[in-house]
């Protein structure tokens, strides 16, 4: 029999007051794996990583983490079940370091492979900057830091909210070469992401949304195929 996987959202239905923003979302994810989900502003990508992590609660639908129902669970305490978000904004502690950011993640108390020496292992920019103040480093440098700061967290699912937005591309490419070894300690990884070929290059599934619904779900899909269900043509 198969196993099941780590994380399941099973017709997840989401609003904004009386405005829709999700309409019955259904995907999952199996451990070390990456899923990209991709789509044009306003298509819902977000809202649906926030439901992940329990920053909102959905109107209808169920998220399972390992087997488990957890749609009703605060975000906190998702995060110690291992469940972690790199929000959009990275919403760092402007007044302190980059290395006292990090150690706030040490509240989860969860064991696993990460910690201050691996963390700057995989992230010598990170290591780099661990004595600067969080408002004095440049965006990809808070990037960076604020994915440094949820792997501290040991996470199994590490949710990634728009990791290109605004950044220089030699930025971008280094984040996305520490995923794999990120996936090699066992940690699935959920992105939302508007660069598609960038998501694509390090993603085994694909989901993308269109108006809050999905439009393809899978993989070995060509660009044409993944062009069509982005614009909805």
């Amino acid at each position: 029999m198969p196993e099941s996987p780590l994380l399941e959202v099973e017709e997840l239905h989401a609003a904004y007051g009386q405005l829709p923003a999700l309409h019955g979302i259904s995907l999952s994810l199996a451990e070390s794996e990456t899923l990209a989900v991709i789509g044009a502003n306003g298509a819902g990508k977000s809202t649906l990583l926030k439901a992940i992590a329990g920053q909102m609660q959905p109107t209808r639908g169920t998220i399972r983490f390992r087997g488990r129902d957890i749609t009703r669970l605060p975000a906190w305490q998702r995060a110690r079940e291992g469940i972690v978000m790199v929000p959009e904004g990275r919403r760092l502690f402007p007044s302190m370091s980059v290395e006292e950011n990090l150690l706030v993640s040490r509240a989860t108390k969860r064991p696993g492979p990460w910690t201050l020496e691996s963390v700057y292992e995989l992230m010598p920019l990170v290591a780099q900057r661990r004595e600067r103040r969080a408002r004095d480093l440049s965006g990809g440098e808070q990037q960076a830091t604020a994915i440094a700061r949820a792997l501290m967290a040991n996470p199994d699912v590490l949710l990634l909210d728009e990791v290109s937005l605004g950044l220089a591309p030699a930025i971008i490419v280094q984040l996305y070469q520490s995923l794999p070894a990120i996936q090699a300690q066992g940690t699935a990884v959920l992105v939302v992401e508007q660069d598609v070929r960038q998501a694509l290059s390090v993603s085994d599934q694909v989901h993308c949304l269109l108006q809050g619904r999905t439009s393809l779900a899978g993989s070995g899909f060509d660009m044409d195929e993944i062009s069509r269900a982005y614009f909805g043509t």
